[in-house]
Parts: structure tokens; C-alpha cells; sequence
């Protein structure tokens, strides 16, 4: 009989991410991604919240306290396998087509994922890897 867990988290509230240029991330959550942006409480620092569904990214400016703008050293040579945040979305090959339009580079894919789920993979301003997946066409 396995063992009670300690706690019972039961959602992901938001992704904090550091930028170095917060209009160039409002652009890419906001325009590119489609996210909301939300009220922020009046932190005595910059920043932009977005919400995606039930989840919000917090987009902090860099600074001393908070640290440079970007992923840390991710050293790896798989780029899916880096760490990455996630979004769902309607159709994958369409936002491909999109993104294609817009001059956005993909990092990696589109490709199938053993589940038949469609993925692709782009950079935010700063670097940060974000996935961009969808069901499988029928």
C-alpha cells in the first residue's frame, strides 16, 4: 500500500520567467501566443502576468535580485529535452503555418510524439524553450 504523500498539490498556478526586455516579451506572450495579459499587485519591481487557461506566467525583469534574463546554461543536444514549459493549442501544423508567417524560427520539430500528439518548439525573447502541442489530426 503506498505510503500518504506529504502534501496534495493540485494545479500549476504560474511559470515565473526573466527577461530582459519586458516589451519584447509582451509581444511574443501577448501577440504571438494569444495569452491575456492580467493585473499584476504593485510589486516594487517590473513585470507582466499572462494568463494561459488556469495557468499564468509571470514575466519579471532582470535585475540583481531577481538574475539575467534567460535559461540557465541548458547544455543539452536534444531540444525537446530541455527543460521547456508547455501549451496546448487547437491545431499544431496551423500555428507552424503561423508562426512560419510571422518569421518566428522553430528550435525544433513539428514532429509526432509517440502518442500521436503533434509538437513544435520555439524560443520566448529571452530564450526560454516553449512547446506548443496539439491532438493528433483525425
Amino acid at each position: 500500500m503506498p505510503s500518504p504523500s506529504l502534501l496534495s498539490v493540485h494545479a500549476i498556478d504560474h511559470v515565473a520567467v526573466i527577461a530582459r526586455d519586458l516589451e519584447a516579451s509582451r509581444h511574443f506572450y501577448q501577440s504571438i501566443l494569444g495569452m491575456k495579459p492580467v493585473p499584476r499587485p504593485d510589486f516594487p519591481f517590473p513585470g507582466l502576468w499572462f494568463q494561459a487557461g488556469n495557468t499564468q506566467i509571470h514575466v519579471i525583469l532582470q535585475s540583481e535580485e531577481s538574475g539575467s534574463g534567460g535559461p540557465s546554461n541548458p547544455g543539452g543536444t536534444l531540444t525537446a529535452r530541455g527543460h521547456h514549459m508547455a501549451f496546448a493549442l487547437d491545431d499544431c501544423s496551423k500555428a507552424v503555418e503561423q508562426l512560419h508567417s510571422a518569421g518566428i524560427p522553430i528550435a525544433a520539430g513539428p514532429q509526432s510524439r509517440p502518442d500521436g500528439f503533434q509538437q513544435v518548439y520555439i524560443r520566448d525573447p529571452d530564450g526560454y524553450l516553449v512547446e506548443l502541442f496539439s491532438e493528433a489530426p483525425d
